[in-house]
């Protein structure tokens, strides 16, 4: 059995936003993506590589 987040499900227990993004710099343990729609600040909870769907096949 996979969780919520483990799925991609659109159908999360808490508010959290879904932006795709491109990752501009790693530095270390440190990840610079961009654009985003965040506060400056804003804790990432997780990042995916984006996956194509059926329809962009």
């Amino acid at each position: 059995m996979a969780g919520v987040f483990a799925t991609r499900s659109p159908d999360r227990p808490n508010p959290l936003g879904l932006h795709r993004v491109t990752v501009l710099e790693i530095d270390g343990t440190k990840l610079k993506v961009g654009p985003i729609e965040a506060i400056d600040g804003t804790p990432v909870v997780d990042i995916k590589p984006v996956l194509p769907s059926s329809k962009d096949a």
